[in-house]
């Protein structure tokens, strides 16, 4: 078994060499697996596995077709994780997502039925096409990995990770996901379309059978729960976390922005490069780190002058205001 982080004589946390080495590995075959099936976006399925380390959501926002559902099928089935798949439609209903309670005639007595929430994996597809009040219903569950149905609460599998998808160029009887419901998710990421080279390798070799149904787990669950664990050892100095500030700062300051980013924005942030660091084989961070997080993180988070919703050229824009934020703030050296 891998070596646990100790804590030193001081009293402080660190991650001992030994077993970094072990947790860089297993992150490594986690990605190697997810890439021989989802092939020729190693930056992708990089951000996501950083993603799932952290403990994050996923916001993918792009057009069909480009393999989303294939990245969240590898993710679960890489880790040997319940998978559920929600296709979100305008007449889904809270319950047909969290539960319900229902009178068991053979037991006399009221019983819960959990729904598709309850699984290691959650594929939450086109998800701005449900009404805000079943959107709602996913709050809870990805802040605090709960839900509460009649009055009590019940735990959600751990790990728990939900990657939603939702078409950017499509705005007919779509409800665009508000400020509160975007800050739960970690990163927004776009695939984008594959490369000639890929997409020709697909024609030529792909067959009837998906691959991903081929994937074998590569990861345990209680590994995975190790990793998220170690994240919390990886140290963020001083200079990187005023760096970070400046940056979410100048958000709120912006003539540009109608608001900046919030702290929960900013505490995510710095969780997803300690995430990042560790994904590289460090136990601590780097300027670099950041600053390959700044727009993912970042970008849904803020909300452009004049403007009450993120969707089409808007997340170009927003984006375009982080990549100048950053580049007019000087990074620690």
């Amino acid at each position: 078994m891998a070596a646990v982080p100790t804590l030193s004589a001081s009293g402080s946390t660190r991650i001992p060499a030994e077993a970094l080495q072990v947790l860089h590995q297993q992150i490594g075959r986690l990605k190697a697996n997810v890439e021989s099936v989802f092939q020729g976006k190693s930056q992708v399925v990089w951000a996501v596995v950083t993603a799932l380390v952290a403990g994050g959501h996923v916001l993918l926002e792009d057009v069909p077709g480009v393999g989303k559902t294939t990245l969240a099928r590898a993710i679960a089935r890489s880790l040997g994780a319940d998978f559920q798949r929600i296709q979100f439609t305008s007449d889904l209903l809270p319950t047909d997502i969290l539960g319900l309670t229902l009178f068991n005639k053979d037991k006399g007595d009221f019983e819960f039925r959990p729904g598709p929430i309850f699984a290691h994996v959650i594929l939450a597809d086109e998800i701005n096409r449900t009404s805000p009040r079943t959107q709602s219903a996913l709050l809870e569950a990805m802040a605090e990995k709960q839900v509460s149905v009649d009055d009590r609460t019940y735990p959600l599998p751990d790990p728990f990770m939900v990657l939603a998808t939702q078409n950017p160029l499509e705005y007919h009887g779509t409800y665009p996901l508000p400020e509160s419901q975007l800050d739960r998710f970690l990163v927004r990421l776009s695939i984008g379309y594959p490369s000639a080279e890929i997409e020709r390798a697909l024609l030529l070799h792909r067959q009837q059978a998906e691959p991903v149904d081929s994937l074998q787990p590569v990861l345990s669950l209680n590994e995975l729960r190790r990793i998220q664990s170690a994240v919390d050892q990886v140290h963020l100095e001083g200079s990187l976390a005023d760096y970070l500030l400046q940056v979410v700062q100048a958000t709120r300051t912006s003539k540009l922005l109608r608001a900046g980013v919030s702290t929960r924005g900013a505490l995510a942030l710095a969780r997803a490069a300690r995430a990042q660091a560790l994904v590289n084989g460090r136990s601590f961070c780097l300027p670099e780190d950041l600053q390959a997080l700044f727009v993912s993180v970042l970008a849904h988070r803020i909300s452009l002058l004049g403007s009450g919703e993120m969707a089409g050229n808007q997340r170009q824009e927003a984006e375009a205001v982080i990549r100048d934020i950053v580049s007019s703030i000087e990074p620690p050296v």
